[in-house]
């Protein structure tokens, strides 16, 4: 089995604190900047998996920094460098305390709602006509609420967050239109590499300064779920299950083996055959949304390697 990087201990220049999410571990530099280091671990209904999923945290990286800098003309972003394939520098940033999920079609949770009878998400009315994987008339806007360190994310509706004042009005408008101009963008990359971008979620912070910027991951398969386009109609046609690449087919995995992050379920055994698999499919994403081959780091030490870069990087500013 290939190494795995699934936890740090970095202790950088200036570090001031550290904060681990469900697979990234983020580091305060001086209460300037932050490194955020994309590890290997694979989250799924919120849980952590116990075992790390070979390049996974490269392949997340590399992603979503190619889709800051491809979508940084209608959006800021908190991206500053990335001195290492599993690292992300940015400006350090107060996060809205929601994700912004958007959704094109009936997929995922939504379609899981949906079968239960519900016709409405985050205060969102769905059509009655639909069958899951159907394009929505437009794409909906389903904002969860951003858990902590081993909760569930919770649906939340934008009359909530207002009400709550959990984010100002006049912020929110600002995040709705972001999230639609990033998914389009995403939607229009997504098709020119004969694919369809189905759902996604986006997180926005607030610099020194004030301004709104994208932070976190853009458009990665952590983050967003992906159809090939090719065949689709036909699919949906005959009712046959589509052709994707996203986290969705761990999920379907962990659903059949009797897992869905419920109290007092098992997590399944991950095989180390069951692994490879699931790092080939997360290859699969990179070089089909990107559109270039993906190039395997050095992976013999990766903690030493990622140690040495970030150093230099902190210490050449």
């Amino acid at each position: 089995m290939n190494s795995t990087i699934t936890t740090t201990d970095f202790n950088f220049p200036n570090q001031k604190s550290i904060y681990r999410g469900k697979v990234r571990e983020v580091y305060n530099i001086d209460d300037n900047l932050l490194v955020m280091v994309a590890t290997d671990r694979l989250s799924a209904f919120d849980v952590v998996l116990p075992k790390g999923i070979p390049y996974k945290g490269q392949i997340l990286n590399q992603i979503a920094t190619r889709f800051m800098e491809l979508t940084e003309d209608i959006v800021p972003n908190w991206l500053v460098a990335t001195p290492d394939p599993n690292v992300a520098v940015g400006h350090l940033c107060e996060p809205f305390k929601v994700e912004m999920v958007i959704r094109g079609y009936l997929s995922g949770h939504a379609a899981r709602e949906y079968a239960q009878g519900k016709r409405e998400i985050c205060g969102v009315k769905m059509p009655d006509y639909l069958k899951e994987n159907d394009k929505f008339p437009e794409p909906i806007i389903t904002p969860t609420t951003k858990a902590a360190n081993g909760s569930h994310d919770a649906d939340i509706s934008r009359e909530e967050i207002l009400s709550q004042g959990i984010v100002t009005e006049e912020n929110y408008v600002v995040l709705e239109k972001f999230t639609k101009d990033l998914y389009q963008r995403g939607t229009e990359i997504a098709a020119s590499r004969g694919l369809i971008l189905v759902d996604t979620k986006y997180e926005f912070g607030k610099t020194k300064e004030g301004v709104i910027v994208l932070i976190d991951e853009i458009h990665t398969p952590d983050s967003s779920r992906y159809f090939y386009a090719e065949g689709y109609q036909e699919r949906q046609d005959k009712g046959e299950e589509q052709k994707q690449l996203s986290k969705e087919f761990v999920r379907r995995w962990l659903i059949e083996n009797g897992f869905q992050g419920l109290e007092g379920q098992q997590i399944p055994e991950m095989t180390d055959k069951y692994i490879e698999t699931v790092s080939d499919r997360y290859i699969e994403l990179y070089e089909n949304i990107l559109g270039e081959k993906f190039i395997k780091a050095d992976i013999s030490n990766i903690e030493e390697r990622i140690e040495k870069n970030v150093i230099e990087y902190l210490e050449s500013k």
